[in-house]
């Protein structure tokens, strides 16, 4: 039996009603445990955090860590990763690359660093999710969990022209045990297909055709979460929306979330879906947060993760085939576009996000809009959408801008002139709290993902805590922790690494009607170039596993 004593520590645990007490935490075989009744009960280790700011471990439920579509980042950007730090190695951790899409060592050792210790990949194709595992594998540190992509998989979508709704939710179920994946993501529904059967092709609304199919995006959002509903799964659908992006595009953000018709639904990275103006006229592009956050206020089975902009270099990784090609040709320069026969598709770009441009200052200013205008920060989650709008490593300043509003407004005088036009932001003065920051990186995404163990510092959650001192200097405070505790290990230690472990991965292992599996295997043989047989990963194929149980929060 290992016990940690943490004492005196003031604590934000939001989930327990806990703001700033100061209070101990015991820890026993890397859980919270209640304090001992027998006062001879005896620590292993004592650390005094009198004065220190003690939160839950941090969880980042959108980022694109894993998979193929990393692996072809990383290699389409060798000047990125010549120029890069590079993290010596030593007796306790392996070499990597930082840069815009860090080595898989990187990953977690900079995860950790900046006190998270759960990630989740949000777009993983069935066909890459051996990939993805093996990824999982080699980064250290940090449990894992990955969305399986299904907005554009022909099975799904043949059912539901056939209107047959169990089959879909049967399929998902299936699909999670056989990709041992946590949760189901879809991405442009429609629009990825089409994209892939003609040039140029995608979907305006979410009442344009799939092709080859008689059905629309508001047949696929509303059937796919449906069945996430009935499998009970505890995160809902995870939604990338149609027109990412796109001048005009709030409206149909507006559409989706109303297409839900009272069924959960997280709406990712909506920093790029919530723009006004003609795509023919960049003057007119401005911010339609308000409208949308207002519908948000008043819609609890809604949640979302916004996926701020900061400037600087960084690449655009998405599942989103048609977003990749629109990217190339707005930008120039490189594109990857990946097709993963009937299952998705995917596009990468690299990007420079610049305060001299205006389309470029309004998605950094659409993005804080979201935090400062979204009432109930339990609703509203932190993300960059790691690498898309900026790297993970930049939490730390959208907390500063988040907390300070004279921050906000130093920055906000340097960008264009006519933000102040096109956004509300200059006129919000809310300013974050502690406990907000908590909620909106710590114990809302637990919550959000149903992660009944995570994101707080109650009897039986696991020990995973950081801790912060105090400083005036808030990004500061929050890039360089004091003590980094996972599963009650002490990782960091002013900074410096003192333990590294491998992590868990989390997955969903929901009931559904093994029935369907031999209509499954049949129109998999005749339809896949990988057989049927081969398609489900094994139990021995990845890293040690915990199931996640529990019912939908």
């Amino acid at each position: 039996m290992s016990i940690l004593l943490l004492r005196n520590g003031r604590v934000y645990d939001p989930a327990n009603g806990i703001n700033g007490a100061q209070k101990d935490l015991w820890i026993v075989d890397g859980r919270i445990a209640s304090a001992p009744a027998d006062p001879a009960f005896r620590a292993d280790r004592v650390i005094d955090a009198t004065g220190l700011v003690v939160m839950p471990g941090g969880v980042d439920m959108h980022c694109h860590i894993a998979g193929p579509k990393v692996n072809a980042a990383r290699k389409m950007l060798p000047e990125d990763r010549r120029k890069a730090d590079h993290m010596v190695r030593s007796n306790l951790t392996r070499s990597g690359t930082i840069g815009s899409v860090p080595s898989t060592f990187a990953t977690g050792y900079l995860y950790a660093g900046l006190g998270y210790t759960t990630a989740f990949d949000a777009a993983i194709p069935p066909l890459t999710a051996r990939h993805a595992h093996e990824e999982f594998v080699d980064t250290p540190m940090i449990d894992k969990g990955f969305l399986v992509l299904a907005g554009n998989n022909h099975f799904v979508m043949r059912q539901l022209q056939r209107a047959e709704p169990q089959l879909v939710q049967a399929y998902l179920g299936w699909l999670l045990h056989a990709t041992k994946g946590y949760g189901i993501k879809v991405v442009n529904p429609g629009g990825v297909e089409n994209w892939k059967n003609r040039a140029n092709g995608n979907v305006k609304t979410l009442d344009d055709p799939v092709e080859g199919f008689g059905i629309s995006p508001r047949d696929i959002l509303r059937g796919v979460a449906s069945a996430v509903d009935g499998l009970r799964l505890p995160h809902s659908v995870h939604i990338h929306g149609n027109n990412l992006g796109l001048p005009g595009n709030w409206t149909t953000t507006l559409d989706t979330m109303k297409a839900l018709e009272g069924h959960r639904g997280h709406l990712t990275h909506i920093q790029f879906h919530s723009y006004g103006g003609d795509p023919d006229d960049q003057s007119t592009f401005r911010s339609e947060v308000p409208q949308l956050a207002e519908y948000i206020n008043q819609h609890p089975n809604l949640t979302i993760d916004v996926g701020q902009v900061m400037f600087g270099h960084t690449v655009s990784m998405t599942g989103d085939g048609p977003l990749g090609h629109y990217l190339h040709r707005v930008i120039g320069g490189k594109w990857f576009s990946g097709d993963i026969e009937q299952e998705a598709g995917c596009g990468i770009v690299p990007i420079v996000y610049k305060e001299k441009s205006f389309v470029h200052a309004l998605q950094w200013a659409v993005g804080l809009e979201w935090y400062l205008l979204v009432e109930d920060p339990w609703r509203v989650a932190m993300s960059t959408d790691h690498p898309n709008g900026a790297s993970f490593l930049a939490y730390p300043q959208i907390i500063a801008l988040l907390m300070d509003r004279n921050r906000r407004e130093e920055a906000i005088s340097r960008l264009p002139a006519r933000l102040r036009e096109k956004t509300v932001l200059a006129d919000l003065h809310r300013e974050y709290t502690l406990e907000e920051i908590a909620i909106i990186t710590r114990a809302g995404p637990a919550r959000m993902l149903g992660l009944t163990r995570k994101g707080h510092l109650g009897p039986g959650a696991d020990a995973d805590i950081t801790v912060y001192t105090p400083d005036p200097d808030i990004e500061r405070m929050f890039e360089l922790p004091r003590y980094v505790i996972k599963s009650g290990r002490m990782l960091i230690e002013q900074g410096e690494i003192r333990e590294t472990l491998e992590g868990i991965t989390l997955q969903t292992a929901p009931d559904y009607d093994e029935g369907v599996i031999p209509s499954i295997r049949e129109w998999f043989n005749s339809s896949y170039t990988m057989q049927f047989n081969n398609y489900s990963i094994a139990e021995h194929e990845f890293a040690p596993t915990q199931v996640q149980e529990g019912k939908p929060a």
